[in-house]
């Protein structure tokens, strides 16, 4: 063993996992996952506020050297707001669709590292049951024992959750 628990093994696996995953992205992934993350934070909401206030104030308050530049119903502040927005979106949704890969690849991960410990605890239980067995123990006889022995299937398993599974109207 290197020193380390299994939980810090783990963390570090974990971690060189999403490392690998972030140091993988191509450049525009990176500058739109830049742009989301900072568009969600409240330093860019406040700005925002500021902005339009300013903005509207602005074009709101004619006087003598205050001539609007975009004069009520700020047809250019709309415009622009509407760029933002279809960019800002675009951005958003481009980063949750690398998130939502991400996170298929991890959950094919955890399904497969699942139905390798389902295999092993099978293994183990059939050799427990074949020791409790050969030393004449009661429990080697359980019913309820010999289901568990049993190879789980796991579209067997899907089938019978789908059969079951309440359906959303």
């Amino acid at each position: 063993m290197d020193g380390r628990t299994a939980t810090k093994r783990n963390i570090d696996i974990i971690s060189a996992i999403e490392k690998d995953a972030l140091d993988s992205r191509s450049l525009w992934a990176r500058i739109g996952d830049k742009i989301a993350v900072r568009a969600g934070q409240m330093w860019f909401i406040a700005l925002h506020a500021i902005g339009f206030t300013g903005w509207i104030g602005f074009n709101l308050l004619e006087g003598p050297g205050n001539k609007a530049f975009d004069p009520y119903p700020f047809p250019l502040l709309n415009l622009i707001v509407a760029l933002e927005a279809v960019f800002l979106s675009l951005f958003i949704l481009m980063s949750q669709n690398r998130s939502n890969l991400q996170a298929d690849q991890r959950n094919h991960l955890e399904l497969q590292i699942n139905l390798l410990a389902e295999q092993e605890n099978t293994k183990m239980l059939q050799m427990l049951q074949a020791l409790c067995a050969h030393h004449g123990l009661g429990i080697s006889r359980d019913p309820e024992i010999k289901d568990l022995v049993k190879r789980t299937e796991p579209q067997a398993v899907l089938d019978e959750l789908k059969s079951n599974l309440p359906q959303p109207e």
